[in-house]
């Protein structure tokens, strides 16, 4: 089979998957170091700890991170009749990695965008991904060849979410994703601002280190929702590199408890017609 029969094969098993997927989110920011890894994995682990079906696609081709985070590192891939077949993460959760697929982990991908736009189609058509509520995409960061890729290959996206960190320089970039997601006609749910505020688990006393405030001024600034701030914690860094989401392991935090009533915006944004 050609290139060309082949690209047009996985064209017709991506229109035949996507609708089997009720809801299909993005999750994007405008510079690394943000937490969108973290939001991704987590927004996904609570959906599925609700009785959602879900499906977690690690399109960061460069610093694919959600098996780590997942704690399914030592698994893999396997193909069968029906496709490529995900990993169980959990009860009602599957995902799909570059890192689960028996590549060397120290190894660098040095890829140019069309073997990246290549990568992404096949994990989008091949992957037997099944009846869903929802599929999250974690993006890596930035508005280039991967969120560019994925927005153009899932029909009937249902929105992006869009993290970030308080500080100017994060949200300068965070601005630049929802414009991105603006000029493909792509549904903004709404913005995160992320390590807003450390809570001293002794006093109770906050310290805004990275700032405050900035996600929400720039949503109001370009009309898009403001979802909410997820604190500081630093148990949530250990729990991370352990393979455990903390929205599930450490559900009495405050991180945990402002993250699901994001989650609750977002279900009731996606439950809205017009997305």
């Amino acid at each position: 089979m050609n290139q060309q029969n082949l690209m047009e094969e996985q064209d017709r098993r991506l229109k035949e998957k996507m609708p089997r997927i009720k809801h299909k989110l993005i999750v994007m920011s405008g510079k690394g170091g943000v937490g969108k890894t973290s939001v991704a994995v987590n927004l996904s682990y609570a959906l599925a700890s609700f009785g959602r079906e879900v499906g977690l696609l690690d399109a960061d081709l460069h610093g694919p991170n959600i098996a780590k985070m997942l704690g399914i590192e030592q698994a893999s891939l396997t193909t069968t009749d029906l496709g490529i077949e995900p990993v169980e993460a959990a009860s009602h959760l599957k995902a799909v990695s570059l890192a689960l697929t028996g590549m060397d982990r120290d190894r660098p991908v040095i890829w140019r965008g069309p073997m990246k736009a290549l990568a992404i189609r096949q994990f989008l058509s091949d992957v037997n991904w099944g009846v869903l509520d929802y599929l999250v995409v974690d993006s890596p960061p930035g508005t280039g060849d991967e969120p560019l890729s994925v927005c153009q290959l899932i029909p009937g996206i249902a929105g992006a979410v869009i993290v970030t960190t308080p500080q100017d320089v994060a949200v300068l970039d965070a601005r630049k994703s929802v414009l991105f997601a603006k000029e493909l006609h792509i549904p903004v749910i709404g913005v995160i601002e992320n390590m807003s505020g450390f809570i001293c688990p002794h006093c109770r006393h906050e310290v805004d280190i990275f700032k405050s405030g900035g996600g929400e001024r720039a949503a109001q600034e370009l009309n898009v929702p403001f979802l909410g701030r997820i604190p500081l914690d630093p148990e949530l860094v250990a729990l991370a590199d352990s393979g455990k989401p903390f929205v599930s392991f450490k559900k009495e935090s405050d991180a945990a408890k402002a993250f699901i009533e994001i989650i609750k915006k977002i279900e009731v944004a996606l439950s809205k017609e017009k997305i």
